[in-house]
């Protein structure tokens, strides 16, 4: 998931767990208003069968957290309790700026790139885990 000030971008991957794929992006009206935000999140949980949540933790480029990764810590917390899921921080800097280039490699037009740009980061900051995981996992 990407996480913004009025948008989550949502994502998921295959059963083996290798690629992932932007799904949505669920917009609301103002900040603070997540009820809606955390039904739909709910819905996808159910309707996908998700067993874990990757998030993505907007690190400063020093590698400093700032008051925006505040807000996705505390948003983390909250999914933990209404979904009884873990929920894993990933690093997501960059993220936004590549789902940009991968939109305008595309041919996405300017005004169209918003509509989609956040459930390509999510799908980026998942493809993240991803790769590490599995990368992981032939190391061992």
């Amino acid at each position: 998931m990407d996480y913004g000030s009025r948008t989550v971008g949502a994502a998921i991957c295959d059963p083996l767990g290798i690629t992932a794929q932007g799904l949505e992006t669920i917009t609301r009206k103002e900040e603070n208003k997540l009820r809606r935000t955390c039904a739909r999140i709910e819905e996808l949980i159910r309707e996908y069968e998700v067993g874990l949540i990757v998030l993505g933790y907007p690190k400063n480029m020093n590698n400093t957290e700032g008051e925006r990764a505040q807000k996705v810590s505390e948003f983390k917390e909250m999914l933990e309790r209404r979904t009884g899921k873990e929920v894993i921080l990933w690093d997501e800097r960059l993220s936004t700026v590549s789902s940009e280039r991968v939109l305008m490699m595309g041919g996405v037009r300017r005004e169209k790139r918003k509509e989609f740009i956040d459930k390509i980061a999510a799908a980026l900051i998942l493809q993240g885990y991803l790769d590490y995981m599995n990368q992981a996992n032939l190391t061992k």
